[in-house]
């Protein structure tokens, strides 16, 4: 039966062999040295690794904001590595949501406003129809009460949820972190993981890139990078609630 529920799962992302090397100089830089492995949809997975393990290039490749040297990448079934920089990009904002650490909101516009953006390059959608997504993605990240407050106007945390809100409002394939409690109190950073592992138990496949190793303990898989490889690759069997760990911290003053 378990065996079943796996095989039903789609393939969101498959790397085959993937290499990027870049000169500097007259020096080749082997950033990824032939990376291979998959993720299913559903899955929540850390991918971890010291400065100039190849995290950073790697999370440019599967964000389609490079392309390899060699190698292919499939997002969800779509081969992205020959595409052109137009189809690339169109690919990125239908597949991937992006959250980053520095939350990159648009100063001086409304968190709806925030939200609204990935949408705008989507005619699928009239404002209309954009405003109703923006307010469900607010409301699903818990800031049904912040919809008109400027980013100047919010808190750390509450900047990290609009950017979530951001990442979901099309409903894409993959949630794509980068440190997404890289700069977050201690407190704040397990509101945020709650978050995550409500979104995950939601169905969400969602690829956390850190350096900080804890995170990995509330995720359901943690692929380990060094030198441009993939050194482990581990399902994680005893996954923390980061509500536990939330309920057990001194609440803040403010």
């Amino acid at each position: 039966m378990n065996q079943a529920f796996i095989t039903d799962k789609r393939e969101i992302i498959r790397l085959e062999g993937i290499t990027r090397n870049f000169q500097v100089g007259e020096e080749v830089v082997h950033a990824l040295r032939g990376v291979s492995f998959a993720i299913n949809e559903g899955e929540f997975v850390t991918i971890m690794g010291s400065s100039g393990s190849g995290k950073s290039t790697l999370l440019n490749t599967l964000g389609c904001l490079d392309t390899p040297s060699e190698g292919e990448y499939f997002l969800d079934g779509i081969p992205v590595r020959t595409m052109g920089k137009n189809a690339r990009a169109t690919l990125r904002n239908r597949k991937i949501g992006f959250v980053f650490q520095s939350y990159n909101l648009l100063p001086k516009t409304t968190a709806i406003e925030n939200v609204e953006l990935p949408l705008m390059y989507n005619s699928a959608y009239s404002a209309t129809e954009r405003r109703k997504k923006a307010i469900e993605s607010l409301i699903a990240v818990g800031l049904g009460d912040r919809l008109n407050h400027k980013s100047n106007q919010m808190s750390g945390g509450q900047m990290q949820r609009v950017a979530i809100a951001r990442a979901l409002v099309n409903s894409p394939a993959v949630i794509l972190a980068d440190e997404a409690t890289g700069n977050l109190d201690t407190r704040t950073s397990s509101e945020i993981l709650v978050l995550f592992q409500k979104l995950h138990a939601e169905g969400r496949t969602i690829i956390f890139v850190t350096h900080n190793p804890e995170i990995s303990h509330y995720t359901s898989r943690n692929i380990q990078l060094k030198d441009g490889r993939v050194i482990n690759d581990t399902y994680n069997n005893n996954i923390l609630s980061a509500a536990e760990a939330l309920a057990k911290l001194p609440k803040n003053d403010d």
